[in-house]
Formats: structure tokens, sequence, C-alpha cells
């Protein structure tokens, strides 16, 4: 557990808290035992439920998982008082990490985010981690260009399994952003009392940079799916070439097959006298496979 105390409240954050450090926090500010129970319980929905004394908030923040290449939901519960902000994190929210250190070292930042109220503090913090989202979809975009040249490069079998990671990315990060929508939106139009009215226009404002954050994945969306296209139309294509040439070798192989199989029965063959006859026969195998590419020619199968 940390925490820093400011001028009128104090926050409290928590990693991965256990029983002692959770009644302890309810006994010190007499929190409801629904809201404090949400600190051990995983929430798969984002949410914000007002108690008689404290405001309840879960989220969930997009992490980026380096082995797996992907990103996964990171839940976030918060909990405002009068004179108290709580934070609690089963993962490593480094976003969250960074932010309160800061907070903590710095006393103009410490003053400037704590002198006020919890209300405004937690608006702050949702602002930054909306806007740590910009960072992993700069990431999405140089990958996205980077698979982009690949493909155009003739290694489109090697792009199948990149455009894949990323559409999975893409697919995550876009499942973790939205329902966050509806919690900043009930905070800015709803009546709760610890939520001063002057703040409203202030989490109105998130939520434009939700949306941004929102049509950007979109894009991202709309261009991978796009290369995807691309990608599978090349391969088809590189495949169709494929079995063309395949075809052609079958088909001018066929009559020469024909010819030989005859040639080979227990019969005596034309010119089997001559001490040149294989010659012979190989010089009209070449001019049947020539007359055979000359048809495929004229019928424009070549």
């Amino acid at each position: 557990m940390q925490q820093i105390k400011g001028a009128t409240f104090e926050w409290i954050d928590f990693r991965e808290p256990d029983a002692d450090d959770i009644l302890k926090v309810q006994k010190k500010f007499n929190l409801h035992p629904l809201a404090v129970e949400e600190f051990s319980t995983p929430t798969l929905r984002p949410k914000a439920i007002e108690y008689d004394n404290c405001l309840l908030l879960t989220i969930h923040v997009p992490l980026f998982d380096v082995n797996l290449k992907t990103t996964y939901p990171g839940e976030l519960d918060i909990v405002i008082t009068e004179n108290a902000l709580i934070t609690a994190h089963d993962e490593d929210i480094w976003q969250l990490t960074e932010f309160f250190n800061e907070v903590k070292s710095n006393k103009n930042k410490k003053a400037e985010y704590m002198s006020e109220s919890p209300a405004v503090l937690l608006r702050h913090i949702i602002d930054m981690l909306l806007e740590s989202c910009f960072p992993k979809l700069d990431h999405i975009s140089h990958k996205l260009d980077y698979v982009e040249v690949e493909i155009f490069d003739g290694h489109e079998k090697d792009m199948v399994q990149e455009i894949s990671i990323v559409k999975r990315d893409i697919l995550n990060f876009r499942r973790t952003l939205k329902p966050q929508r509806s919690v900043i939106e009930s905070l800015a139009q709803g009546n709760y009392k610890l939520i001063p009215n002057e703040l409203k226009p202030y989490f109105q404002d998130l939520i434009g940079t939700n949306i941004r954050v929102w049509n950007a994945l979109e894009s991202a969306k709309e261009t991978v799916e796009s290369l995807e296209a691309t990608n599978n139309s090349l391969l088809s294509n590189k495949l169709n070439m494929t079995m063309k040439v395949l075809t052609l070798f079958s088909a001018i192989l066929l009559p020469l097959t024909v010819y030989s199989n005859v040639m080979s029965m227990s019969v005596n063959i034309p010119f089997h006298t001559y001490s040149g006859a294989f010659w012979i026969h190989a010089g009209i195998m070449s001019v049947i496979a020539l007359f055979t590419v000359l048809i495929f020619k004229f019928r424009k199968w070549l």
C-alpha cells in the first residue's frame, strides 16, 4: 500500500490488496461492504455505483503483453470519498504507477492535483489513462506501415501471421476501451454527490478524448482489414499462377506420355531398325510439345 497526503485529502493506492489492507481501509473510511468487495473480486464490466458516503468506479485499462504481443484489460477499482481517493489493481498498471510517483515526488504536481478534491484527481487520472492510449495506437500504426511495406515487397506468406497478431491486438483494444465510455458519460451527466457540477464539463471533455481514441482504433481496424484483403488477393493470385504453370506442364506432357506409351508396346515400332531411332522419336516428341505450346498460345492460355 502506498499513499500521498494532500492538503485536503489523501490518495491511497493498492497493488494486489490482501484482506488486512481491505479491512484497514474499510474501517478508516467507513466504506460500504459492497464497495470494498470490489477490491478483491474481478469485474468483467466497467461500472459506476454511488453508495452513502462513497462513489465506486470500475474501469479497465488497455495493457500490452510483450510476450503474447497483444493488448489485454487491466482492472482498476477506484473509490472516492469526501477526503480520500483509493485505487486498487492486481495488474501492474505502469501508467498509474508513474503518475503516482510523479505526484508523490514533485511538489508542483502534488499541489496541482491534490489541492482541491478527490473528484479533481479522479478526472486527472482518467485523462492520463486515456492519453496513454495514443502511444499504443502509434505503435499499432507503425506495425501496419511495416506490414504494408512487407506485403508489396513480396512477403505475403510471412505477413499472414503478422496481420493476425495486429488484428487480435486491435480487437482486444476495442473490447477494453468501448465500455469505458458509458462510465465517463455517467460522471459527466449523472448526479453524484461527490462530483461537483462545475467538474462535469471536464468529464465531458474526457468523452471527447475517448472518442478520439476510438476513431483512431476504427481507422486502424479498417486499415488492417484492407491490408488483409490485399494480402489474401496477392496470395490467391500467386497460387493461381502456380496452378496455371503446373496445369500447363501437365497438358504439355500429356500427349508426350501417350506417345511414349504407344511406342513402348510389344510390337515393331517405326524406325526401330535405325541406329538413331531414339533421336528420331525424341524429335517427334519435341515437335508435339512445340505444337501443343503453339495451340496454347493461339488460344491465349499462355
